[in-house]
């Protein structure tokens, strides 16, 4: 049972970074226990440490969502070490097509976006929900962008637009499926955020941006999954 000697355990992908950094250090300042994933171990590491540094509850596993037995190991290990999972926010993505065109396609960035951007969250979603059900309690928050939007969708870098298009649509897959498991999925857009993947020119940091979304893993019992959102808003998509 959760209560203020157990705190709520939370997983964050490309947290050692721009938006992941920024998030896992809100649910830090929240109280949960955070486990910072990176593609390498010493980044993972380096980013608990800091959340350490600062007073917070944090450890570091290397996860590369693309590689399915470091998914499995992430997860496993994790749920080994803490008897539960709370939370998982899936921020780990990549934006490698800028300069492309959907009629004349590179298929080897499209399956790399696709592997990381989509499949890379679910690989991540299917460890976690046992997980969750065992703890009756989740919330899973999937950063997606106004670039996957289909009212408002372009031509430009066609594999991440169409990768976080495919995001949303696994997230109300996944929410719909999980509706009376009290594990609540909604998915945010950032807007434009001083990231290393910011499309455009940022508006706001990526700790302003993060302060946006965290409220969607912090959810109460009563809150809204299957919802894509762009601050406290609901987005068109």
């Amino acid at each position: 049972m959760h209560s203020p000697s157990t705190p709520r355990v939370a997983l964050v992908t490309g947290a050692n970074r721009g938006l992941g950094r920024a998030l896992a250090h809100g649910l830090a300042r929240h109280g949960l226990h955070v486990v910072t994933t990176a593609r390498s171990n010493d980044a993972a590491q380096q980013a608990a440490a800091e959340l350490r540094n600062l007073g917070g509850l944090a450890s570091g596993r290397q996860l590369d969502v693309t590689d399915p037995a470091s998914v499995f190991r992430a997860f496993a290990d994790t749920i080994h070490e803490h008897g539960r999972l709370d939370v998982l926010i899936n921020s780990a993505a990549v934006a490698i097509d800028r300069n492309k065109t959907v009629s004349a396609p590179d298929m080897e960035i499209i399956q790399e976006t696709m592997n990381a951007n989509v499949l890379g969250v679910w690989r991540c979603c299917a460890q976690a929900v046992p997980a969750m059900k065992d703890g009756g309690y989740g919330r899973i928050l999937n950063v997606t962008s106004h670039m996957g939007s289909l009212s408002t969708m372009e031509s430009s870098s066609p594999s991440y637009r169409i990768s976080k298009a495919a995001l949303n649509a696994f997230t109300l897959v996944l929410a719909h499926e999980l509706a009376d498991e009290n594990i609540l999925v909604n998915a945010a857009s950032p807007g434009l955020a001083d990231t290393r993947l910011a499309y455009g020119t940022a508006t706001q940091s990526a700790e302003a941006a993060a302060e946006s979304m965290l409220w969607l893993a912090l959810l109460p019992d009563s809150g809204p999954t299957g919802g894509i959102f762009h601050g406290p808003d609901r987005l068109a998509w």
